[in-house]
């Protein structure tokens, strides 16, 4: 296996290009439809790397979804892309649900069931882990997951011990403190968040300052997207600030996964080797592949769904069009 995809799995039930919100008792027309769609960012992230060119048996999806018809349609998708597909099913719990509405010209809302994610088990997730033995352990929407939150560090450390590289994207911890994540930062390799999950773990509004905390806390390559502003990405000695790809913002849901999943494929090109460390990535290399990561991203926003604009095709003709002009805009600052 390339890539182990674990953690949250979300039906998505988008509403995007809306003129308004509705007040209390009014009807407003959805004139771009209503859709239902994968959500989640271990779905979300598994889709795309197959999108973006991963072969057949190279990706596995592992989550939890209900015994219910929700969890059928997530389970026939993931399957419909020919993913190696890992789900527990849980009886107490129904299928993680998300109602997003887009107003047109602004950031999503989300309302979110957090249902069977919470019940994802440490020990379901392990067992996969050791069966596949993955080059690449993504763990995404960290925060929603229960005992597998608690249990993370455990289970990036055994990782690490079968000679993983581990990437860690979390969100806003539901009903615990920030503190809940930091455990997990000394066994992570790569960490992505945006803006405002970096502001509540830190405390810091500078992007760059947080990057750097996140650092001391014991990440060794941090991430953080900034939506219309780019993103802001620090190792160990070096700080990245690069801008973002201007294109037509549709549906901006799951442009962060998008993201991930394009700076996992731009390393597993980059690297060209089954194994390696996060310090076998050549220093030169590393704008390419976060060029990699934000084009996906800014494909993703072009169509309603976190997965629909994910292709190679889109991301090559964003990269043609526009990726010389953003690499000679990256600032690259040594950190002393």
């Amino acid at each position: 296996m390339q890539v182990t995809c674990a953690g949250i799995l979300v039906v998505d039930i988008i509403a995007a290009d809306l003129p308004k919100i509705s007040s209390p008792g009014e009807l407003t027309f959805a004139s771009r439809g209503i859709e239902v769609h994968m959500g989640g960012h271990a779905g979300n992230v598994s889709i795309d790397l197959r999108k973006l060119g991963l072969q057949q048996g190279e990706v596995s999806c592992v989550g939890a979804v209900g015994e219910d018809v929700f969890g059928d349609f997530l389970e026939n998708l993931l399957k419909s892309h020919s993913l190696v597909t890992h789900l527990q099913r849980v009886k107490n719990a129904g299928t993680s649900k998300d109602m997003v509405l887009v107003v047109s010209g602004e950031d999503r809302r989300f309302h979110v069931d957090i249902g069977a994610n919470w019940h994802l088990s440490p020990e379901y997730v392990l067992s996969v882990l050791e069966d596949e033995e993955p080059a690449v352990l993504y763990t995404g929407g960290i925060g929603f997951t229960g005992r597998f939150d608690e249990d993370l560090p455990m289970v990036l450390q055994k990782a690490k011990d079968m000679n993983c590289l581990t990437f860690l994207d979390i969100v806003k911890p539901y009903k615990r403190g920030w503190d809940l994540i930091f455990p997990s930062l000394k066994f992570t390799d790569i960490f992505h968040c945006n803006q405002d999950e970096a502001k509540g773990m830190t405390g810091k509004d500078d992007p760059r300052k947080a990057a750097q905390v996140l650092i001391e806390k014991g990440a060794n390559f941090v991430v953080i997207s900034m939506g219309e502003k780019g993103l802001v990405a620090m190792s160990q000695n070096l700080l990245f600030e690069m801008p973002s790809f201007k294109v037509q913002v549709v549906d901006p849901t799951g442009a962060g996964d998008a993201m991930c999943a394009g700076i996992i494929s731009g390393l597993l090109k980059t690297i060209g080797k089954k194994r390696f460390e996060i310090s076998d990535i050549p220093v030169e290399d590393l704008p390419i592949v976060l060029l990699e990561g934000e084009a996906a991203g800014a494909a993703c926003v072009t169509m309603v769904g976190t997965t629909t604009a994910v292709t190679e095709r889109n991301v090559k003709k964003i990269l043609d069009e526009q990726g010389q002009e953003i690499l000679n805009r990256i600032k690259v600052q040594r950190i002393d």
